[in-house]
């Protein structure tokens, strides 16, 4: 089973935190030395980091056309900041790894299990066709 990592930071910690006036040294230590314990365990599969919330945009579907809202978005409770997609054998397991993650106040993970081709009806031709474009791109 595939399950995403989601950190998310609490928008006053966002806004609290200055890069440049925090040594970013042991936060990058520990990151890497939990990438590595995923990475040797044979559970990590990515982990990318995401850019401020102010470069990013919203596509709002209510309406048609969708309404395209540039960042930051003012209304957030919090931002998300980056993830990790770990393969393992349980939700169990995929705790464990979600509570060895070096974060600390001000942040939280979000764990959601990644739907697999199993999880939807295989005659439908959209599920078919899905399946026959994973194989011609492994």
């Amino acid at each position: 089973m595939r399950y995403m990592l989601i950190m998310q930071v609490d928008a006053a910690a966002a806004a609290a935190f200055d890069p440049t006036t925090t040594d970013m040294s042991e936060a990058y230590a520990a990151m890497g030395r939990y990438n590595e314990e995923l990475q040797k365990s044979g559970v990590f599969l990515s982990a990318e980091g995401l850019s401020d919330a102010s470069e990013g945009f919203r596509i709002d579907f209510d309406s048609a056309p969708p309404v395209v809202t540039d960042g930051p978005f003012a209304e957030a409770k919090e931002v998300f900041t980056g993830f990790w997609i770990i393969e393992v054998a349980s939700r169990e397991e995929a705790e464990h790894w979600a509570r060895k993650c070096p974060l600390g106040p001000g942040t939280a993970l979000e764990v959601r299990r990644v739907n697999e081709l199993s999880d939807f009806d295989p005659s439908d031709e959209w599920v078919a066709k899905e399946q026959e474009w994973r194989a011609a791109n492994s």
